[in-house]
Order: C-alpha cells, then sequence, then structure tokens
C-alpha cells in the first residue's frame, strides 16, 4: 500500500580499498547471507572469516608415508622446524602448520582453533580427536615470511588403512584443499600404488585441479632406464585417478641434502626443482587472484545450492505423505538438477555432488527449507556482475606494487649468484695460504687440484669451480649453499684459499655433518679475516 511513496533507491557503487578487503566485504554482505538461508554451511563447507582473506598462501604437502613430505619441508627451510620427526615408517601423525614465528614453539590443535588471527577456527567442527592431531610449528625462518606450509600424517596404505582415525580425515583435506594455494601430492619413485584412503583423498580435491602440482620424489635412488619406466606407470596410474584427459605435469627430483645416488638426471632435476620452486615463489604475488577465484566458484556454488534447496521445498506437499515425497525428491535429484538447469540457465558443472546431496538431505526434514529469496539470488548475480570485474581490474596494479613479494631464503635463495642456478651464464660466476682449519688439507691435496683446474689471474671462474664440485654428487642447493660461504669477498671468482674453503666444506657435508649459517671464524682464511685483502662480510 502507498507504494508510490517510497523512493526508489540507487545503490552506490562499492568501493573498495583493495582486493582483499572487497572480496571480505562481498562475501560478508551478498554471499554470507545467502549461504546462511540455506543451511549451506552444513551442506559444503564452514562459513569463512577475516583470516582467511588475509592469511598467507598456504602450500598443502599429501602423500602416502615416507614419501618425503617432512623432508621435503626441511629441505625448503634448510632447518628443522619444533614437532618434526622423519623416519621410515608413518612418523608424521598430525596435521602440523609450518608457520612464521619470532621464537620456535609448537601450539596445540585446541589453543589454534580458538585464536581470532589465525585462519583455523573452521577446524574446530571436526572435533577434538583431530584436534588432539593437530597443531602449528612456529619457526623463524625467511621462506615462511610469505607463505604456510601444511604437512599432513602419511596417507595408510594395506591393513594400516582399515585402522580408523577417529576423524574424517578426507574431510580435514577438503576443508584445507579450499583454501590453500597449491596442493603438492608427492610420490615415492619405489612406492607408486595408490591404495584406497589415497584415491579416496584424491578424488575429495576435485574442483581444485589448478591447484594440483604432482611431485616424484627420491628419483635419485633409480637409474634413467628405471626413472623413463617409473614415471611411465606413474602417469598412467594418475590418469586413471584424476580422471582427466589432460596430462598431469609431474616434477621429477629428489628434495633433500644427500648426495645423488644416481646422478645421471642431475640436469633435469635441476631444471625441475627451478621450475617448481618459481611455481612457489609466485604464489604471494598471486594470492589476491587465487582468492577471488576461490570466491567466485564458492558463490556460484552458493547460488546453485539456494535454488537447489528452494526447489525441493517447493515440491514438499502441504500436509500428507512428506516421507515418501522426500525420498521420491531425493531418489530423482538428478531429474531435478536438470530442471534448474533449464530453468535458470545454470552450468550442469556447476551442481554438487549427486551422491553427496542425495546423502546429506535424508536428515533434513524439506517443508523446513527457505522458499526462494529471490532478491538475494539476483544480488548475488549483480555483485558477480558488476563489482567482481571491478575487483579483477585491480589485480594487475597489485601485482605490480607487490613485485617483490616473492618467496626467498632456504633452498629459494641458494643458487641465487651462484655457477649452480642453470638460468644464468655459467661464464658470467667466475670469481694467501696460511694457518687455518683447513690449511693442512689445503696443502695434501686442495691446492693440486685449484691448479688442476688452470685458474686466471689466481682464481677460478664459476664455471671451472662448478665442474669439480659436482663431482660430489651433492644436490646442487646444497653446493650453492658452499659457493655463497665459500666465496667470502663475493666477487663471484674463487681464489685459493676460497677454493679450499669450498672443498673442506663438501667433504665435511659428505661425512654427514650440516652446514654452517655462516663461516666459523676458525674457517675463515686469514687473509679474508677483519683486516685482510677482501674483508669478511659474514
Amino acid at each position: 500500500m502507498f507504494s508510490w511513496l517510497k523512493s526508489t533507491e540507487v545503490k552506490e557503487p562499492e568501493v573498495f580499498n583493495s582486493v582483499v578487503d572487497g572480496l571480505r566485504k562481498i562475501y560478508r554482505h551478498t554471499i554470507r547471507p545467502l549461504e546462511d538461508a540455506y543451511k549451506f554451511h552444513e551442506f559444503h563447507s564452514p562459513p569463512m572469516e577475516d583470516p582467511d582473506f588475509f592469511a598467507k598462501p598456504m602450500i598443502l604437502l599429501i602423500g602416502q608415508y615416507s614419501t618425503g613430505k617432512t623432508t621435503f619441508i626441511r629441505y625448503l627451510l634448510e632447518r628443522e622446524f619444533p614437532g618434526m620427526r622423519i623416519g621410515p615408517e608413518p612418523t608424521t601423525d598430525c596435521f602440523a602448520a609450518v608457520m612464521h614465528g619470532e621464537h620456535e614453539k609448537v601450539i596445540p590443535g585446541n589453543a589454534l582453533v580458538v585464536d581470532p588471527s589465525k585462519q583455523f577456527r573452521g577446524l574446530s567442527r571436526f572435533g577434538n580427536a583431530f584436534l588432539q592431531r593437530f597443531c602449528a610449528s612456529e619457526v623463524n625462518s625467511s621462506v615462511l615470511d610469505h607463505i604456510t606450509i601444511v604437512d599432513t600424517p602419511g596417507i595408510l596404505s594395506g591393513e594400516k588403512q582399515r585402522v580408523s582415525r577417529g576423524y574424517s580425515f578426507t574431510g580435514v583435506i577438503e576443508w584445507f584443499a579450499e583454501r590453500v594455494d597449491r596442493i603438492v601430492l608427492l610420490f615415492d619413485a619405489h612406492k607408486l600404488d595408490i591404495s584406497d584412503e589415497f584415491r579416496s583423498v584424491i578424488g575429495c580435491l576435485k574442483g581444485n585441479d589448478d591447484k594440483i602440482r604432482i611431485v616424484l620424489n627420491k628419483a635419485d635412488m633409480i637409474d634413467a632406464q628405471q626413472l623413463m619406466r617409473v614415471y611411465g606407470a606413474l602417469m598412467w596410474s594418475l590418469g586413471k585417478v584424476l580422471g582427466t584427459p589432460e596430462v598431469a605435469r609431474v616434477y621429477v627430483g629428489s628434495f633433500w641434502d644427500q648426495p645423488l645416488r644416481y646422478d645421471d638426471n642431475r640436469k633435469l632435476f635441476e631444471a625441475e626443482q627451478r621450475d617448481l620452486f618459481e611455481d612457489i615463489r609466485k604464489l604471494p604475488r598471486n594470492a589476491a587472484l587465487r582468492k577471488l577465484n576461490d570466491l567466485v566458484k564458492r558463490a556460484r556454488l552458493a547460488k546453485v545450492h539456494a535454488l537447489i534447496i528452494s526447489t525441493l521445498k517447493k515440491e514438499m506437499p502441504a500436509m500428507f505423505y512428506k516421507d515418501s515425497k522426500k525420498s521420491s525428491l531425493i531418489e530423482n535429484l538428478e531429474a531435478i538438477y536438470d530442471r534448474i538447469s533449464t530453468d535458470y540457465g545454470v552450468s550442469p558443472g556447476d551442481f554438487p555432488p549427486i551422491g553427496m546431496m542425495q546423502e546429506k538431505l535424508k536428515k533434513y526434514d524439506f517443508s523446513k527449507f527457505s522458499s526462494l529469496k529471490q532478491k538475494m539470488v539476483d544480488e548475488v548475480d549483480r555483485v558477480m556482475g558488476n563489482e567482481i570485474p571491478k575487483l579483477m581490474s585491480m589485480v594487475p596494479h597489485e601485482e605490480k606494487l607487490e613485485a617483490d613479494q616473492t618467496v626467498t631464503g632456504g633452498a629459494f635463495s641458494a643458487t641465487d649468484n651462484a655457477p649452480f642456478n642453470q638460468s644464468k651464464a655459467l661464464g658470467a660466476d667466475e670469481g694467501g695460504e696460511t694457518d687455518w682449519v683447513v690449511f693442512e688439507k689445503k696443502q695434501e691435496k686442495y691446492d693440486d687440484v685449484f691448479r688442476s683446474l688452470k685458474p686466471k689471474n689466481g682464481k677460478l671462474s664459476g664455471e671451472q669451480v662448478k665442474t669439480e664440485m659436482t663431482k660430489s654428487k651433492l644436490p646442487n642447493s646444497v653446493l650453492a649453499r658452499i659457493w655463497k660461504l665459500s666465496d667470502i669477498d663475493g666477487d663471484g671468482y674463487l681464489d685459493v684459499d676460497e677454493f679450499a674453503v669450498a672443498m673442506y666444506l663438501i667433504d665435511y657435508k659428505l661425512e654427514g655433518q650440516d652446514l654452517p649459517t655462516t663461516l666459523p671464524p676458525s674457517v675463515v682464511p686469514p687473509s679474508k679475516r677483519e683486516g685482510g685483502a677482501g674483508g669478511n662480510p659474514f
């Protein structure tokens, strides 16, 4: 009545400070109300909170036990982290979020999910059995300045997979998969079989295929001919499990700091590692675009879910035969999908899996569902058509502003300015003899090797040194660290003393010792110490 008195309100265009801020506002004011109205969170995913939008990019590692997941993290950080356990049998029995922190500590799961500054509050739905197997490991590593890495329990096989974990393992994986930026599936070159549990885990990753990267780890343990056969077998197995016509990209390598058993494929491992690391390096720059993509997928699913629920409500009788009608609707859910697709122009690919919906719908009274609120659906369409494109136009500008936001430190910076980075010209990395800890070995053998490499003006180039250092069969990331430690004056060449330090560190590493982060004073040549030629930047 008196509707003519109502002024027609024109909604002011939303102003967003950033892409992430815009996504947060759109979700809170438009998508979340639609989700709440149609029980979206009970069927699909828990509601998103502010930390979900502002959190650092996350990498989720998944694999069967003893495929090298925890070792992979140690390799990236080039150091251990609190709570780390490595062994041949299942040693990681919990989900561990390895995050940056000024002080090293382990935060238990129950404390983690009540912290409003962390993005893990939604995991409380999986109960105490899971929270006792969840923790955060904080470590002061520059690698973690821009990313968080999530380690997972080894996926079981054989008789072990019949033992209940006490919580929904696939449910937790699915929760993480929706929120992470990369999902790394690790396979052991000696264990290519895909267990039933692993198969179900890969199945729950459906819809996040663009995030998946596959790593064939421990590839140095087999020779070139065997590697070719193993690679083919893995591709065949993945084709059956992933169920996609496209061939998945597989990164081949050996991600640990021990000598390569077979180094025939060293150049291949170098190239594969460089490609994988470059993909990870870019995650902070591409984080806003990933969040936008995920929110669009969520909005489309929320709209389709609202149409499904309201249609089921509409089909229910007012008084009698409710139970039989409910059973009929569930059984003929595929026909309802087809009708909604035709009536509302929804793509068949936007609908949730029929089997999952049929199972979950059984416990609900359809008559208590909400009827279709067309204004809410229209508002989602308006946002998708107007606001999201505005945010898309802001992405290139933000990416330019955040060009320096890349993953650095640890294994990522080990090859900077070193001859072990194949993307750089090897010839461009060219570069006293007294009493110090290296002196005795230097006189016995290092000097002879140095002279045999034919130095120019008393120094060896990166190309000359690389030829000798790779004979150790140590991984390139380790050799790169040795180069950086040895090139004390930072001129890109090694003189006779610096070369002796490099050889000494290689022998030290081959004895099973961990390399220092800086050279101890006893290893620094006297000619390079403070007051000596070149100085010691360490």
